[in-house]
């Protein structure tokens, strides 16, 4: 009962990955048949330069990745804390693997934030 709140995040994260990824997926390889000109407008593939730079300079993207980020690594970090609490670890095992995942993730959402909001200041410098 405990995890309850934990689980409606979980999948509260789920249907965001499903959404972001399902826009990026758009945006990036199916660019042709959806006609995207909007984040694509450069000639060429979405990956051409021009057009990275593009999105880089939208707000939407950078939180966005940021988001899809937050969502993915909640969203795989706690699913991978139930598959190591399913081989029955002892409490003390436990409550390491929480604070560790909870470490991981903290550092990385930090560091994927800084480089979201890097690259666009990059893009917005020139």
């Amino acid at each position: 009962m405990r995890d309850t709140p934990l689980w409606t995040w979980h999948v509260i994260a789920g249907l965001i990955i499903l959404v972001l990824l399902g826009l990026h997926m758009g945006i990036m390889h199916l660019n042709a048949v959806l006609h995207l000109e909007t984040f694509n407008p450069g000639a060429g593939a979405p990956i051409d330069w021009a057009n990275v730079v593009h999105r880089a300079k939208q707000t939407f993207f950078a939180w966005s990745y940021v988001i899809l980020l937050g969502a993915a690594l909640f969203h795989g970090l706690y699913g991978l804390r139930n598959i190591i609490f399913e081989l029955d670890p002892p409490a003390g095992v436990r409550t390491f693997v929480s604070g560790l995942l909870v470490l991981m993730g903290l550092g990385l959402f930090v560091f994927g934030t800084w480089a979201s909001f890097a690259a666009r200041a990059v893009a917005m410098a020139g």
